[in-house]
């Protein structure tokens, strides 16, 4: 396909320039900045709170009415574990080599703050819509704290790019390529199936991905975690030299791989946040949409719940994949620049796998990353189709039944498109949309604060479940009353 490699180059042309300024530069000092910033103004409720944070996740299973706490923590995993989680480590350790890793585990601890206030900030500003289901995320919070509609809008058109384009063309891209690495299945015909799969959920709406996201998300998340655990019992007695590894190359000391430079602090630090931002998406704004969806008491509770993503997501998977990885022969083989040793991505993945369990391994990450980012495409969609309807409230069903095709035309295109391509326009976007969000919550921190001290007050107090009363806030009028019920502080 010729014509496609064209229009690829020529659009990489363009974005690149654009991606690597933004990423350079800007974003990941803001991203850890902000991170830090947060971390302090909640005083470490990362680490004071991670126990409490475990518990409400797993038995905020909800009465049947809306969606869960639950259900939308399964169904923002479902979009933070994907690509990022194998193909994205990959990625980070092939340019950045393993302090790449260092720098994912530094974004998602300082990532724990910044996922708790805007996803707070999502429960806090949701309205109830005419079906009796809740909308929110940072277009919302945009709009009704900053009273800043056009950005709301920005972001909104941001998010529909990356998430309902770009991402699920990546989701789509590595799992067409994990199927003709492992079953030698043509990537069309993958696509096609794809399409086919998506289109039976996605036309059900956010809540039929919220179903299927809070079946499948905590199976494959088990049995990715019990496998990468085996790898390290077998692997026990390197764990130390690997850690040593891992920070000393961080901080730019090591062999060099993916070039000289491979091994710098620079290259390793935008690697590891940027890969890790992709992973956990702490910051960028696309969580906080589906936890407005869920049907809590008080803002910062789901705020806690889609904060602990970040644990399971970034500290516990894709720790795992970069233990798979760093551990085989596969890598060893990149690191003395054995002929052939060329390979990236999902690939990379599969082929450390297969070195340490063999066929099972080849199959296996097979099926684990159709799963992972099977899901991954779903949410995506739930992502979107909240903005969409956000973008065109008067003709929102027309706008979703466009939205759908556009989604389930990019899981085709992103099926047969080159790697490079897919990941150079995922970050673009996601880049973009990442600083309009942080500039967002930044300014409406001090509303995440109030709704966190109150939850924790009334803690103190002995209340088991805490309720929020917009009458905490310093302009509690921005808040919608029909979704806060004034004093009781009930959701629904």
């Amino acid at each position: 396909m010729e014509w496609l490699t064209a229009i690829e180059s020529a659009i990489n042309a363009v974005t690149d320039p654009i991606s690597n300024f933004i990423w350079s530069f800007i974003l990941v000092y803001l991203l850890l900045g902000v991170g830090l910033l947060f971390t302090l103004i909640t005083r470490f409720m990362q680490f004071r709170l991670l126990g409490h944070m475990a518990r409400i996740t797993f038995t905020s299973r909800g009465s049947g009415e809306g969606i869960s706490a639950f259900q939308a923590f399964a169904t923002s995993l479902a979009g933070r574990v994907g690509t990022g989680n194998l193909a994205g480590v990959a990625l980070a350790l092939w340019v950045g080599g393993p302090g790449a890793i260092f720098w994912m585990w530094v974004t998602a601890l300082v990532g724990l703050a910044t996922a708790f206030v805007e996803s707070t900030l999502a429960q806090v500003y949701k309205s109830r819509h005419a079906d009796g289901a809740f909308r929110g995320g940072p277009a919302y919070y945009i709009e009704r704290g900053l009273g800043q509609r056009w950005l709301g809008c920005l972001f909104a058109v941001l998010l529909i790019i990356a998430f309902g384009l770009a991402f699920a063309g990546a989701q789509a891209n590595t799992i067409a390529r994990a199927m003709d690495g492992a079953f030698s299945v043509p990537t069309w015909l993958t696509g096609l199936i794809l399409v086919a799969l998506t289109a039976l959920i996605i036309y059900g709406g956010v809540r039929s991905v919220a179903r299927a996201a809070e079946k499948i998300v905590p199976f494959m998340a088990v049995a990715y975690l019990l496998v990468a655990l085996y790898i390290l019992v077998v692997n026990l007695a390197d764990v130390p030299a690997l850690l040593a590894l891992i920070v000393k190359s961080a901080f730019g000391f090591g062999p060099a791989l993916g070039g000289a430079a491979g091994f710098a602090i620079k290259t390793a630090m935008e690697n590891g946040v940027k890969r890790g931002l992709f992973s956990n998406e702490a910051g960028m704004g696309s969580a906080p949409n589906v936890a407005a969806t869920a049907t809590v008491r008080h803002p910062a509770a789901q705020g806690l719940v889609q904060s602990f993503g970040v644990v399971c997501d970034t500290l516990i998977i894709c720790t795992c994949t970069a233990i798979v990885i760093l551990f085989s022969g596969v890598y060893q083989s990149l690191m003395s620049g054995s002929p052939g040793a060329d390979i990236e991505g999902i690939q990379l993945t599969q082929d450390a796998m297969s070195d340490h369990l063999g066929s099972f391994g080849t199959w296996f990450i097979a099926i684990a990353i159709c799963l992972f980012a099977f899901t991954s495409i779903l949410a995506d969609y739930a992502y979107s189709a909240i903005n969409i309807e956000y973008l065109f409230p008067r003709h929102a069903r027309l706008a979703d039944q466009v939205l759908r095709v556009v989604v389930l035309a990019m899981v085709m295109i992103g099926s047969v498109a080159s790697l490079g391509f897919i990941w150079h326009f995922a970050d673009l976007a996601m880049g973009l949309m990442a600083t309009v969000n942080l500039i967002a919550i930044v300014l409406l921190a001090p509303v995440a604060l109030r709704a966190l001290r109150d939850y924790e007050r009334q803690r103190r107090n002995g209340v088991r479940e805490p309720s929020f009363d917009p009458a905490i806030l310093s302009r509690p009028e921005q808040v919608d009353h029909d979704v806060w019920s004034g004093t009781t502080g009930r959701a629904g």
